[in-house]
């Protein structure tokens, strides 16, 4: 006599995506608010810190993940066929992402690459999330709610991207010494008999400090992030939060399913 033991554990996998969420969101506005006060420093304590939990959370994702691939059910009589590919495959990328995310922090490394990993990810993601709705019959019972929280998470990868590359501009200015977003601010003086005024001039980003004086010694440099660059960077978070409360939603409506056994539990 042979027993099949059938082990659902995606209540644990929507709760480890509502705390990857939360990291996120919370190490995402603190990275908003260091680029707005021109704060080199404390980003780089941000992303160390967040560096940590992610670590962590990405290796249990990619334990759980690679385990549920190899291990869930795939038989066409069970009515589970392909729920592996469905739920896991996104999974896996997760976390691809976090444990780069926290090798790049490691090495000093540019965080851009992992965001180009993020942006591929997130694609990926949405389209799943499409797919799964859009399947006859729907992979889930809650097929809504399971592509809203594909496409939350989706989006919060493709504004990875900008947002990594804003952040490693925003560093390389700094290592080099010189003032990202900087902006030439200068003061009514006069030149012989006449009266001139020299307006707020913008300055190629990054410039040199220095090279940044006006000829007569009134000029100055003062930094102000372009409401581009905290679009870009508020944007991420902005999509981890909604990520994470369509997490806990999901957790929330699927888990008296997942609390009973055999694939009767199934979602």
């Amino acid at each position: 006599m042979s027993f099949t033991t059938f082990v659902d554990d995606l209540a644990l996998v929507q709760v480890l995506l509502a705390l990857v969420a939360s990291v996120l969101a919370y190490a995402g506005v603190r990275v908003w608010w260091a680029l707005r006060t021109n704060d080199p420093e404390g980003l780089r304590g941000v992303l160390r810190g967040a560096a940590v939990p992610m670590a962590g959370l990405g290796l249990v994702a990619l334990v759980l993940a690679l385990w549920g691939e190899m291990t869930w059910p795939f038989l066409s009589s069970d009515g589970l066929g392909g729920y592996n590919i469905f739920f896991f495959d996104p999974i896996v990328l997760l976390g691809i992402v976090l444990v780069s995310y926290a090798a790049t922090v490691v090495l000093s490394a540019k965080l851009q690459y992992v965001g180009l990993i993020a942006f591929v990810a997130g694609a990926v993601t949405m389209f799943y999330g499409y797919t799964g709705y859009t399947a006859s019959p729907a992979f889930t019972k809650d097929p809504l709610d399971t592509l809203l929280l594909y496409l939350a998470f989706g989006a919060a990868g493709l504004f990875a991207l900008p947002a990594s590359i804003v952040v490693d501009y925003f560093l390389g200015a700094s290592d080099a010494g010189r003032v990202p977003f900087a902006f030439a601010i200068g003061r009514s003086h006069r030149r012989g008999t006449g009266l001139g005024t020299r307006a707020v001039q913008p300055v190629v980003p990054a410039v040199d400090v220095a090279s940044n004086a006006a000829e007569d010694g009134t000029g100055s440099t003062t930094f102000r992030v372009p409401a581009w660059a905290q679009v870009l960077v508020l944007l991420f978070p902005v999509f981890v939060a909604l990520a994470g409360i369509a997490a806990f939603w999901y957790f929330g409506v699927t888990l008296p399913g997942h609390l009973g056994s055999g694939p009767a539990g199934a979602p």
